[in-house]
């Protein structure tokens, strides 16, 4: 039997009061998912509970059966290999968005807010030049990393709070500590923030902000942890690193974002061809944390309703062997606070086109169990 894992990015949410205390999730028409309920489960369940920060790096890496021992420290080398470079170990890579910020020097967007995909094309361009000790690798639209020589002051002793949790926050505060442990990245933030000035308007202008230091480090591959074959279909940098890092199958898809415009249909059948060749696969879509993040709740239930309708409508009408499902959220990202939390998300699981089996889902050991003990050829 095989199995697919469903993760919706930023799943979980807070009440909205517009919506009389209902959720995205809530709000959003999804009647295959309701089939896949009244065949299984759906469940509320803490991913992250109290051992880490609620962040789609370590929650992702937890519902593919990785221990915490094993996570990287932070995201970048991960979406550097995401893009098939390598750090050796004597170097560390640094995540570094495109901010905007306000007159009064007030956070005011983590993803360049305001600009056009073009905008950000030329902002990274006139940002990447020689830069002493630093180099500059823009990822897509907002997204860049920065690869540096190692520094143990910058790994283990600064506290860099992730852009798109501080949001309201003064953005000299939010980078003095980095700035003060390291010439070359204050230097880099105050020569970039002058290049970027031509893309100021309406008081706003627009920053570099490095975070998330993180050094080598290798990822157990998952058919050792499972004894599986696996694959994944996604396109955020995070997830298509940690597929790197598992040495998981992962196709790059023709019209595939990071974000509400992707090509769902694309993904669906992308999904369906690795179903036929893997016993488990992954398929990502991480649309909704995106619109939680512009506190667009509107958005991010109408991209919850087309997941339910464009994607699993097609694979449950499609798929005629037994497979087991779970659609689960990887952190709560609220679209009242634009914040992630560590609260429980949505879980619903199931196996379709065979007998009814009980499921049960109380903690996300539980989502490993059931869709690992399905993929075993074994079991």
């Amino acid at each position: 039997m095989r199995s697919l894992l469903v993760i919706i990015d930023g799943l979980g949410d807070d009440p909205v009061p517009e919506w009389k205390g209902l959720t995205p999730f809530d709000h959003a028409e999804h009647k295959n998912m309701d089939q896949l309920i009244s065949l299984g489960t759906c469940s509320n369940v803490s991913i992250c509970e109290n051992d880490f920060v609620p962040e789609s790096l370590s929650c992702i890496l937890r519902l593919l059966g990785v221990q915490q021992c094993d996570f990287p420290m932070n995201r970048a080398y991960l979406e550097l290999l995401a893009h098939e470079r390598d750090i050796s170990e004597y170097e560390m890579v640094l995540r570094c968005n495109l901010v905007s910020v306000d007159e009064n020097d007030t956070l005011i967007s983590f993803n360049g807010q305001g600009l056009t995909p073009q905008d950000m094309a030329e902002a990274a361009a006139a940002c990447n030049e020689f830069w002493q000790g630093i180099e500059f690798m823009h990822l897509s639209m907002y997204r860049n990393l920065l690869i540096l020589d190692k520094d143990r002051r910058i790994l283990d002793a600064c506290d860099i709070q992730p852009p798109h949790e501080s949001m309201g926050e003064n953005i000299n505060a939010l980078l003095s500590e980095l700035k003060e442990k390291s010439l070359l990245l204050k230097h880099f933030i105050e020569g970039t923030a002058k290049k970027l000035e031509r893309f100021s308007r309406d008081g706003i202008r627009y920053m570099l902000y490095p975070w998330g230091p993180s050094e080598r480090k290798a990822l157990p591959a998952f058919a050792a942890l499972h004894g599986l074959q696996g694959a994944a279909v996604c396109e955020a940098e995070i997830v298509r690193g940690i597929a790197k890092g598992l040495q998981l199958e992962a196709p790059k898809i023709k019209g595939a974002t990071a974000d509400i415009d992707t090509d769902i249909a694309a993904k669906t059948q992308a999904t369906l061809e690795l179903l036929k060749q893997n016993e488990f696969v992954l398929t990502h879509f991480n649309g909704a944390d995106e619109a939680a993040h512009r506190y667009d709740y509107q958005g991010k239930a109408n991209f919850i309703s087309a997941i339910d309708k464009e994607f699993l409508g097609p694979v449950l009408k499609t798929v005629k062997e037994p497979l087991r499902i779970v659609v689960s959220g990887d952190h709560v990202t609220s679209s009242v606070s634009g914040k992630h939390n560590k609260n429980a998300v949505p879980v619903i699981a199931a196996q379709v086109n065979s007998v009814k089996i009980p499921v049960e889902i109380i903690n996300y050991q539980d989502i490993l169990t059931f869709l690992m003990k399905a993929s075993d050829k074994r079991g």
